[in-house]
């Protein structure tokens, strides 16, 4: 048998065989790059297109930081939480148009408008949502949690039956900031915008919230959601955790606040006024146990304050923002003033500048460098320094402050104002535009040319006028009287608190009083309030602030505001302030009315003064405080004659009244 023979190889083929060979390779090679590519290369990319597809995320919001009461200051008393402003639950309802098939967007939109009571305009806007191509839209914001279940009630079944994805309606969680106290602290603690921004932060509109936005601030967390039927929006996992806002704990008590404001309020309706305010001082450490201003402003409700010029005006803390003349509440400081220059004078070997006991003619209010004479409110002939203060008399204290300024110089006499009392520099409180005041500067001219201080300045000075001060400077004045002679640095805040996972106090200021200085003698100091002692007692113009069962000492002021460029005679502010009880002071409170009733009433006196407005207030609500605190009576025979708990020889200062009485009918 022959072998066959075997084709001779063909170049060409050959080449067409290598050709396919390299082909196959380099496709694969594609591939294998393609998937590296998308694999590896492009990961994160595709990894989001998917998760875009499939998921979609939520912001998860935070709380906001609180405001909290200061339940310390009453003793052997358990200390429990009680907040001022809180943030409550509530949800916006979005929806994910996508998800939801053309012929089931009508029968949505039908029910949610018989669910939430929508106009036919509201109806419309909802149907527009409906159709957007969009993966999220926010329907209705600020629903509460029965509107919210009423909803799913309703949605849940529908979506399962039509085998919509039940996270096609959703809702969002978020805080809204709500008062279990309604009116109370409105001014103190404003509130904030209804409308957030971006982040989800809050507008505040003023006070505390503006004051400490920082703190209160917190930063929003994350939670992802798959779109499918069988997965709800419960069901979401939170991928960061949202970082809530710090909680301020205020010196401010709630119960005492209440007081304050509940008195406030009848005592402005009493003397007809246009206003007032009041604010309560814890006179070691300075911190502000209520601070109340009438007519109230409501957070809540803070659109309807800013539409009218009235309205704006209660929006303002007065007690802070507001410079004014004071009036005769200074009286005390120009007495204080007068004993430290006897003091300083005797360290030099000289002459004293008077003496406290001794008899001075107040008939004639002529003095050098006021056209006009000054006048008291009753005619006195002769004083001495108790009854000047318990008669409140201009004279005799312009007297006392032309002395100071010949024998000391008039800067001596300013700095005393200025740099011990404090009067006419901020005090640093923590709030937004405290007003500065003002006290005349020596050497410096009016834009009119005329000196700011001139040779009467001294003389209305004494009285408290041709000066302006805010409430707490001048409460913290009083508080040096009220603790023996220690300049006090006023607080609203005790602690600043951020608790998350880790509580961490962000401020402290529990015990920074502990550093404060000595800044009056602590002997003069005593005179000072003995001779306050006689403000409330029978014959002083504050009578009717004398606290029953109790010790106290005070000023009452009835000083004329400006109208028109002038002093007005129909137009007062009248304050009064004090502490008590004396040996150990709970607080100081200083209450003020603006405008009360103008004129006089038979058997009670000028509706316009200190005395009738102002005195009363403090009356009430030092004596419900003082039963809240739990401090005992100090004074247990001092009561009205009549009252069987009444003993007049067993009183407190009944003796020295007497005598001064007798001493004042003598001299006059």
């Amino acid at each position: 048998m022959s072998r066959a023979i075997k084709d001779p190889i063909n170049r060409a083929d050959c080449f067409r065989l290598l050709c396919l060979l390299v082909l196959l390779i380099a496709l694969f090679s594609l591939v294998l790059f393609s998937f590296y590519r998308l694999q590896i290369i492009e990961v994160d990319k595709w990894r989001v297109e998917a998760n875009r597809q499939h998921y979609f995320s939520i912001k998860e919001p935070f709380i906001r930081g609180s405001f909290i009461s200061n339940n310390s200051i009453k003793k052997n008393h358990p200390e429990k939480e009680q907040k001022f402003v809180v943030d409550i639950e509530k949800f916006h309802l979005h929806i994910d148009p996508q998800s939801i098939p053309e012929e089931h967007q009508a029968a949505v939109a039908k029910e949610l408008t018989a669910q939430l009571f929508l106009d036919d305009f509201e109806e419309s806007k909802l149907q527009k949502q409906l159709v957007r191509k969009s993966r999220n839209r926010k329907l209705f914001s600020w629903l509460d949690k029965g509107q919210r279940d009423q909803i799913l009630s309703w949605w849940q079944p529908f979506a399962k039956k039509q085998g919509i994805a039940r996270n096609a309606l959703f809702f969002v969680v978020d805080y809204q900031r709500s008062y279990p106290f309604n009116k109370l602290l409105g001014q103190l603690l404003h509130t904030t915008q209804a409308q957030k921004d971006e982040s989800q932060q809050s507008t505040p509109t003023g006070g505390l919230e503006l004051q400490f936005d920082s703190y209160l601030k917190g930063s929003q967390g994350k939670r992802q959601l798959m779109r499918s039927p069988k997965n709800s929006f419960e069901s979401g996992e939170i991928v960061q955790f949202p970082s809530h806002g710090a909680d301020v704990y205020l010196t401010i008590n709630h119960y005492l606040q209440t007081i304050v404001e509940e008195e406030l309020e009848k005592g402005v309706g009493k003397c007809r006024a246009k206003g007032g305010w009041a604010v309560m001082m814890a006179p070691r450490t300075g911190e502000i146990l209520a601070i109340a201003q009438y007519p109230f402003f409501y957070p809540a409700d803070y659109q309807q304050s800013f539409k009218t010029l009235a309205g704006i005006e209660n929006t303002h803390l007065k007690a802070v923002n507001y410079a004014y003349e004071p009036g005769s509440v200074i009286k005390a400081i120009t007495l204080y003033a007068a004993l430290e220059a006897n003091e300083v004078l005797l360290s030099r070997g000289e002459k004293p500048l008077f003496n406290p006991d001794e008899i001075i003619s107040t008939a004639n209010g002529k003095f050098v460098g006021r056209s006009k004479p000054l006048k008291d409110t009753s005619f006195h002939q002769n004083m001495n320094m108790a009854i000047a203060i318990q008669k409140s008399g201009n004279i005799y204290m312009a007297k006392l402050a032309e002395k100071i300024v010949a024998r000391l110089g008039a800067q001596w006499y300013r700095d005393l104002l200025n740099e011990t009392f404090g009067l006419g520099k901020k005090t640093g409180i923590e709030f937004p535009s405290e007003a500065t005041g003002m006290i005349p500067k020596i050497g410096k001219r009016y834009k009119s040319g005329a000196l700011e201080w001139s040779a009467g300045t001294p003389l209305t000075l004494s009285i408290g006028y041709n000066l302006q001060v805010n409430t707490i400077q001048l409460i913290s004045a009083y508080a040096m009287f009220a603790n023996g002679g220690y300049a006090v640095k006023p607080t609203l805040v005790r602690q600043i608190v951020k608790a998350n996972s880790v509580r961490s106090v962000l401020l402290d200021n529990t015990s920074r009083w502990k550093d404060f200085p000595l800044m009056l003698k602590p002997n003069l100091v005593k005179q000072v309030v003995q001779a306050m002692k006689y403000t409330t007692k029978p014959g002083g113009t504050g009578s009717r602030g004398e606290v029953n069962g109790y010790t106290e000492a005070g000023k009452t002021s009835t000083s004329k505001k400006i109208a028109n460029g002038v002093y007005s005679e129909s137009l007062y502010r009248t304050s009064f302030i004090g502490f008590t009880p004396l040996e150990d002071p709970a607080f100081v409170l200083y209450v003020i009315i603006d405008e009360p009733e103008y004129g006089f009433k038979p058997g009670l006196g000028k509706m316009h003064h200190g005395g009738i407005t102002a005195a009363p207030i403090f009356k009430q609500i030092a004596k419900r405080s003082l039963e809240y605190l739990g401090v005992a009576p100090d004074d247990p025979y001092g009561y009205p004659n009549g009252d069987p708990r009444s003993d007049p020889e067993k009183a407190d200062w009944v003796p020295e009244t007497k005598k001064l009485l007798e001493l004042y009918k003598k001299w006059n």
